[in-house]
């Protein structure tokens, strides 16, 4: 049996569900390119953690949902290639006629298909990649394994990060971020759990990342200048979690 969409409004702001009342996307209809969704904006921190005036130049997202991290990427930096793959040609149906998908173009290719499978087939390299997928009952799947981890680094560039989001209130999202850490050899960092129960967690490849809090916060600052993404309240919550020993960032 096929998972129904449903598409719900509240308050201004649009919400895809698959057939049960998790969120599975949201976009605020009079700012489409804002990232409505705490957990959404938490995985566009690596804009935070690499140069952000020519990063990311290619990204791959897989779980397209409401659209909102294509849309976001789109519009926000033009110097980004975007790979979508989603496995229901229903949401990217719904996505364009409910959700402002971007019309594909030179810089954004969507891909009906199985993101396990890409990423372990393709021999793409990605600056970013973005792990977005559930099913109606909140699963991740094949999405959340040691071999998919592992094969997603493999296809990060020597700028490459890994941003996943996992579901906090399952029990077993800890035992998520133990894989990713392995996958990546401990270069790796969970945010603390946002408002909506999401944990938001991100894996490095390539070049050392060491940037002191001060400019985190300088970072954050110019990116909401720029982009009007307030990443200042996960630099804060970072720090109160102390997951930044000696005040610095390191991964």
């Amino acid at each position: 049996m096929s998972t129904p969409i449903d598409i719900s409004e509240d308050g201004g702001v649009r919400y895809l569900h698959f057939g049960s009342e998790w969120v599975q996307g949201a976009m605020r209809i009079r700012r489409p390119n804002a990232l409505e969704l705490a957990y959404t904006r938490e995985m566009m921190a690596g804009l935070l953690l690499r140069d952000a005036g020519d990063w990311p130049r290619t990204a791959l997202v897989i779980g397209l949902g409401a659209a909102s991290l294509t849309r976001f990427l789109h519009h926000h930096c033009p110097q980004t290639r975007i790979q979508v793959i989603e496995i229901e040609p229903r949401v990217v149906a719904a996505a364009r006629q409910f959700f402002k998908l971007p019309e594909e173009d030179e810089r954004l290719a969507i891909h009906v298909g199985d993101g396990v499978r890409y990423v372990m087939e393709t021999e793409r390299k990605f600056d970013l990649i973005l792990v977005d997928g559930f099913d109606r009952n909140a699963r991740a799947g094949a999405l959340d394994t040691a071999p998919f981890y592992a094969a997603a680094r493999a296809r990060l560039s020597e700028q490459g990060l890994m941003s996943v989001n996992l579901f906090g209130r399952s029990r077993g999202f800890r035992a998520s971020v133990e894989r990713i850490i392995t996958a990546f050899d401990d270069r790796a960092i969970a945010f603390p759990s946002c408002d909506s129960g999401n944990v938001v967690a991100f894996g490095a490849e390539g070049e050392r990342i060491d940037i002191p809090v001060t400019e985190l916060r300088e970072r954050a600052q110019a990116l909401k200048e720029k982009t009007g993404l307030d990443l200042g309240p996960t630099v804060t919550r970072l720090e109160q979690a102390g997951s930044l020993p000696g005040g610095r960032l390191i991964l």
